[in-house]
């Protein structure tokens, strides 16, 4: 089927190009496709001649559209979604990811700021300022990211310090927010030597969903970021890259809302979250993220060196919407919090081989170690009818120590100047030991076990993750390729599910296996881009965790196996100066090969799969039921037109169109309070300034139709409460922001 694909595809595309060519020679002007220049393969290369299927977002497209997180990111990429919650927002590739349950799992699509690899949420409060590009890598990256990328990889690159002295300072208003938020950078040499950068950003907005209990819009958002770049290139062969990034972040208030359990999603644009004794509602974290890259030329050959350090300390509280409570309370029946403490230390070291050699490689090595821990404090004030009054306070405590070490290289064979042969290796090995234990503070509760130990080791666990490409230039701007490869993430340990044991303590490492083939091709004298990619990925074992709302508890463990298969494509077309088309679109079919001992769905009848008793969940096996948080199909359509003005002054437009078709966005995937339906949503943005960009007054539009779309949801069960419903995230509605900005 792939090859059947992929020869269609290079027919077509082979048979547009004379045509376009052709129409070439008519055409007046000359509009070029400036290539991006991306590190997916750690060398500086064209993202057309890389044969991996992934997006590229500039900084410049991520700032037009105001893009200030990872949710509003993925509409740029196809085939990747975040899931929402209360606690972490987690990155789906091709179906995949770690769900954010269970807090101490590293993710399957890792994220890596400026070479320093952060697998937990906070490590970065708001990455997505001042930015040079970002590189969503699709599939196993196992071979040079290496740390726990089985899904996949999303690299954010930072911006530089540059030649000559510049600034930026940019405003905004955001109307439905009604708050502000300010950006700026200055950059430029302090002497021969030393250049630096300094960027900022300051965001003091309200929130989009009105708390009738205190009247307040939540849930609002205060940040703070800083980031100094320095750098020092004493010689040609010597130069040297530090970069400090500091973040502190304070949100009031949730994004989950009621919604009947009976009926399909009904997100409302209102809650009722009162007090709890255990602290105000909302998210307080502060963040450190240092990285120093060094690369020093030993002849033909260049030696990179890349030191990270990052820290968090972060503190979640959740409650959990009401609806209005019978006879006035004024206090949550259902809270809880998650205290967290997080640091990390890494070395990287890499030799590259010159390039224009017969034979090209890059080989290193990596070394991290890492301490995380975590306090759970779940409160209950149950009064639900024909139950037992329960008041108290739950608590949990989890301290893990891990550290990796591995050993990779990857090597280019030219057979030809057309025929490409690569391959690559990467070992690692794992310790990991961590302690669990749970407790009642106080007040009687019968509904689980909470006073339990847990003590678990993880040593010497080895991975070995190869690949293998095959990549052939049919035509100057036409390239073909296959590849195999395989990726690893760890195993761990459990860190947040009340009555863990020992028994229950660890689970498996997650290893994925992926076969893909695609072509790229730059036509019509670069104003026209055509990629397109099929795969094939298998995981086994992948590492689960899922909602059991009949005994109020999560189920972690391991998949037997799952599968993901599609297409993936990306067009863009540049008619004219000024003008430009891109589209991005992909169909996928994710699901579960074997799985048992999964919990219960809810379209199965209980004489199938009964949520109360553990011997029919170990019985249960949900073979071919889909991915959670998985489409069929996601697509991007954006255009953007520079219009020129008398007087030397551009009228700037940008519009984007973006959509999933339907998925099920709780793990029990019930067809009613479950499901997502298929949605499309569009931004725009108009800017009006003189032609050299020296200022700018621009006014920018998100999910202009006020789409009302959920993150993620599930079931809050009897008798946790006395009125069983759904509780679901409900991700931003419209807003309209209106910006200023000026350079210097």
């Amino acid at each position: 089927m792939i090859a059947r694909i992929l020869f269609a595809t290079t027919m077509l595309v082979s048979a547009y190009a004379g045509a376009a060519m052709a129409a070439e020679a008519d055409a007046t002007g000359s509009v070029t496709l400036g290539e991006m220049v991306v590190t997916a393969q750690k060398r500086a290369e064209k993202l057309q001649d890389v044969p991996i299927s992934m997006e590229v977002i500039s900084g410049a497209k991520l700032a037009a559209y105001s893009t200030n997180d990872f949710k509003q990111m993925v509409k740029f990429a196809p085939n990747v979604s975040v899931e929402s919650t209360a606690g972490n927002d987690v990155i789906y590739i091709r179906g995949f990811g770690s769900p954010p349950a269970n807090f101490s799992f590293d993710q399957s699509v890792s994220l890596y700021i400026d070479g320093i690899y952060a697998g937990k949420n906070r490590q970065a409060q708001s990455p997505f300022f001042d930015l040079e590009r970002v590189e969503v890598l699709r599939g196993p990256q196992g071979a040079l990211f290496g740390k726990n990328t089985p899904a996949g990889a999303v690299s954010i690159v930072s911006a530089g310090p540059t030649s000559t002295p510049e600034g930026e300072v940019t405003a905004s208003y955001n109307f439905e927010l009604q708050g502000t938020e300010i950006t700026g950078h200055v950059a430029g040499p302090i002497s021969d030597t030393l250049s630096a950068r300094l960027a900022v950003r300051f965001v003091d907005q309200d929130g989009y969903i009105e708390n009738r209990f205190n009247g307040a819009d939540d849930p609002s958002n205060k940040l703070a970021l800083a980031r100094l770049t320095l750098r020092y290139a004493p010689t040609e062969t010597f130069d040297f890259t530090l970069k400090a990034e500091y973040g502190d972040r304070e949100v009031k208030g949730g994004m989950n809302v009621s919604s009947p359990l009976t009926t399909s999603q009904q997100p409302h644009e209102y809650r009722y979250s009162t007090v709890n004794p255990i602290g105000a509602e909302g998210t307080k974290a502060t963040s450190w993220m240092v990285s120093g890259t060094g690369n020093l030329q030993l002849g033909e050959f260049t030696l990179t060196s890349i030191s990270g350090y990052s820290f968090f300390r972060s503190n979640i509280v959740n409650n959990f919407d009401q609806t209005l409570p019978a006879g006035g309370t004024t206090r949550n029946s259902v809270y809880n919090s998650f205290p967290e403490h997080f640091r990390q230390w890494s070395q990287e070291l890499r030799l590259l081989s010159p390039t224009g050699k017969k034979f090209e490689y890059v080989v290193g090595a990596y070394i991290d170690t890492a301490r995380y821990q975590l306090t759970q404090l779940g409160g209950f004030d149950i009064n639900s009818p024909g139950v037992l009054v329960y008041f108290g306070l739950l608590n949990t405590e989890f301290r893990q120590q891990s550290s990796s070490y591995s050993v990779f290289g990857q090597g280019t064979y030219h057979v030809t100047d057309a025929l490409r042969l690569m391959g690559s290796l990467r070992y690692t090995s794992t310790d990991k030991r961590a302690i669990f234990y749970g407790r009642l503070r106080y007040g009687p509760f019968a509904l689980r076990p909470v006073n339990t130990v847990a003590v678990g080791d993880i040593n010497n666990e080895d991975n070995w993750d190869p690949s293998g490409t095959i990549q052939y230039d049919v035509a100057p701007q036409i390239m073909v390729y296959a590849t195999y490869g395989r990726g690893s993430k760890s195993g761990g340990f459990v860190s947040n599910t009340y009555g863990t044991t020992s028994a229950t303590f660890k689970y498996r490492p997650e290893k994925s296996e992926n076969y893909e083939a695609g072509i790229k091709s730059t036509l019509a004298d670069g104003r026209v881009v055509l990629n397109v990619s099929v795969y094939d990925t298998k995981f086994k074992n992948l590492q689960v965790s899922v909602y059991n709302p009949t005994i109020s508890t999560y189920q972690t463990g391991n998949a037997a196996s799952a599968s993901s298969k599609g297409v993936e494509g990306t067009a863009a077309w540049y008619p004219m100066k000024g003008l430009d088309f891109t589209l991005s679109a992909a169909y996928q079919d994710a699901k579960y090969d074997d799985y048992p001992g999964a919990a219960c769905l809810v379209t199965q009848p209980i004489t199938a799969c009964n949520p109360a008793v553990p011997a029919s969940i170990a019985a249960n096996n949900i073979k071919g039921a889909p991915l959670t948080y998985t489409s069929k199909v996601s697509y991007n359509f954006a255009g953007h037109y520079r219009i020129e003005m008398p007087g030397d002054m551009v009228i700037d437009t940008n519009a984007s169109l973006y959509g999933r078709s339907k998925y099920f966005d709780s793990d029990n995937q019930s067809p009613l309070f479950g499901r997502q339906k298929a949605y499309t949503k569009f931004d725009a943005r108009v800017s009006y300034g003189p032609a050299d960009d020296h200022w700018h007054v621009a006014v920018t539009g998100k999910n202009l139709g006020d789409k009302k779309t959920t993150g993620s949801a599930f079931n809050l069960p009897f008798p946790i409460t006395a009125t069983p419903r759904a509780i679901l995230y409900l991700e931003e509605t419209r807003s309209v922001a209106i910006e200023a900005g000026v350079k210097f």
